[in-house]
């Protein structure tokens, strides 16, 4: 089995950058249905452009505690880091000028590169997974698909375990670096299923060699005593993080991707 592509070590030097360094906001992201802050943060003489979620920008939502949010991103990202994957930008928990919040490094996504698509057929061509069908006219139907890519493979097999609820084509950044990184994981680690996805391309087919054996990993890492647990304790309850452990276990045991419930709604809306 060949060992999971494993994280640079500058991620720890970025981790350290944003938590340690002088917060300035230089704009808003407008389309954003919550305050996010595009920022730089100074430290050791270099600037880092990063964005910034305050919690007291978050809008209520219905199932999910007040509050909250910024927490749930650090907390995907911990889970992103322990995979070895690395596919979630250095993301920690700050206080900032609106006080205490998400502060996540920047990613230029790469222009150009088509992950998603719609295609006027009944079955996706080579190299593309079906999603399912939209509607793109009065009366009119496309396939919509996704790329049969190892990146966005191994992001659906970790929005399973955070049982992430908003995974849109939007949250997709392929970076210059060639590496896919995903953003904006707010509405995760839900105790109830609650996983929304474009990424549906794979679903009952079996895991690969290398996530079994990262999953495998993660059970570790989530025992009582594991290192993940302590770091993920201050950031979801109790009830969540056990919600975590069965949904890992589960992908283990079923040994494939997951499908849809049936009853939750599959894809998000909007998917883009």
């Amino acid at each position: 089995m060949s060992a999971p592509e494993r994280i640079p070590p500058r991620s720890v030097t970025t981790a350290d950058h944003l938590t340690r360094g002088d917060l300035t906001v230089r704009g808003q992201i407008r389309d954003a249905s919550n305050a996010v802050l595009h920022c730089t943060v100074a430290h050791a003489g270099e600037d880092i452009t990063c964005v910034y979620k305050p919690v007291r920008g978050e809008r209520p939502l219905w199932d999910f505690p007040d509050g909250t949010l910024a927490q749930r991103e650090v907390a995907a990202y911990e889970v992103s880091e322990a995979t070895g994957w690395g596919l979630i930008p250095v993301t920690v928990l700050r206080d900032g000028p609106y006080g205490e919040g998400m502060c996540q490094q920047w990613i230029d996504g790469e222009p150009g590169a088509e992950l998603l698509a719609l295609v006027d057929a009944e079955e996706p061509g080579p190299g593309w997974k079906a999603i399912g069908f939209a509607e793109v006219d009065e009366g009119k139907t496309a396939l919509l698909v996704h790329a049969d890519d190892q990146r966005l493979r191994r992001l659906a097999v970790l929005d399973a375990v955070i049982n992430n609820a908003d995974r849109k084509g939007g949250h997709l950044l392929p970076g210059p670096d060639g590496r896919l990184y995903g953003i904006d994981h707010g509405v995760t680690f839900h105790a109830e299923n609650k996983l929304r996805t474009l990424l549906w391309g794979w679903a009952g087919e079996r895991l690969t060699e290398e996530a079994t054996g990262v999953l495998t990993s993660l059970q570790d890492a989530l025992s009582p005593t594991g290192a993940l647990t302590a770091r993920l304790t201050s950031l979801i309850t109790p009830a969540e993080l056990d919600a975590t452990r069965a949904r890992v276990d589960a992908l283990l045991t079923s040994g494939r991707h997951p499908e849809p419930s049936g009853e939750w709604p599959a894809i998000p809306w909007p998917p883009v």
